[in-house]
């Protein structure tokens, strides 16, 4: 199928760097310092990895966002416009564009964002005729997003009556707080991503599978990511499994967000729940594999080359 007639997606979120501390072998503490073994310069936020993950799969992609008028206000514009997604509608701002510190090993990261420009993009900024031109919406970061979240819930029940399908990652959410306000963008979603500290947050169910039930009841298709153990799917109460590939990560930063983008490539062409996840935990995998969130990511080609290797 070719990129003109492969379904157009489209995404409204944040967008940022990300300035990446690998290979850490311990966890800051203050009052003292670690070294990390590599660092990089990256295109951040979960919107814009998802976003280069579906354009380097062919898919076309219009992305929506704010970033101010400054160097990473540059480097982020640029980097998208160099993988083909466009970026006509993101609009610069007097603020300064977000930036989030990953400190990242090779079991887990964690994260130290200033949101700048981020807390400042609404839905005002939203062309309505975009809707008209799109198949697909992902939204992502709901905690994260001030000014946009109380949009979520209106933008997907607009274009559910446009004939788009929808998919939300929430993220974690940094106050702790989990806000139950959530349900009202479950309502609207068609996929639901989570991690599985999320999944029980939301829930308060420690199991991933029991989390992934109850979620399932509240959306068509929920899946939870379990990271180096593959990910569930829940759809109509059958649950999907995929174990996942074994690899030897180098960063995990953007890793869930490639997986998003695997899997709703496969989703939005019709493929099987089993091959949403296979093609989305390989997606997550070949993330792991560079530093940053988006190096990793393949080309069609490439990710058909992985998987015809891993069988």
């Amino acid at each position: 199928m070719g990129r003109s007639t492969t379904p157009r997606i489209l995404v409204i979120g944040e967008l940022n760097v990300d300035i990446v501390l690998a290979g850490l072998e311990s966890i800051p503490k203050f009052g003292a310092e670690i070294l990390a073994r590599n660092c990089e310069l990256t295109l951040g936020s979960a919107s814009a990895i998802f976003a280069v993950g579906l354009s380097k799969l062919g898919h076309p992609v219009t992305f929506v966002s704010h970033v101010g008028r400054d160097s990473f206000g540059d480097f982020c514009i640029d980097a998208l416009k160099q993988v083909g997604v466009s970026t006509r509608n993101v609009i610069r701002t007097d603020e300064k564009t977000g930036v989030t510190i990953a400190l990242s090993s090779i079991r887990d990261r964690a994260l130290v964002t200033f949101p700048g420009a981020i807390s400042t993009f609404t839905a005002d900024a939203v062309d309505r005729a975009l809707l008209n031109r799109h198949q697909h919406l992902h939204l992502t970061s709901y905690y994260l997003q001030q000014g946009l979240q109380p949009s979520f819930a209106d933008l997907f029940r607009e274009v559910k009556s446009h004939g788009l399908t929808t998919s939300f990652d929430p993220n974690s959410d940094p106050s702790g707080r989990w806000s139950k306000k959530i349900n009202r963008v479950l309502r609207h979603t068609d996929v639901l991503f989570v991690n599985e500290r999320e999944a029980s947050k939301l829930t308060g169910m420690p199991a991933a599978k029991s989390a992934a039930k109850s979620l399932g009841a509240l959306v068509p298709c929920a899946v939870v990511k379990r990271g180096r153990r593959g990910a569930i799917a829940i759809v109509r109460n059958q649950v999907f499994t995929d174990s996942g590939f074994a690899i030897e990560a180098r960063d995990t930063t953007g890793s869930g967000d490639s997986f998003d983008a695997g899997f709703i490539s496969a989703y939005v062409s019709g493929a099987p729940i089993s091959e949403c996840l296979r093609i989305g935990n390989a997606c997550g995998a070949l993330s792991a594999l560079r530093v940053g969130g988006t190096a990793g990511q393949p080309t069609q080609q490439e990710l058909d080359v992985f998987l015809r290797s891993a069988t």
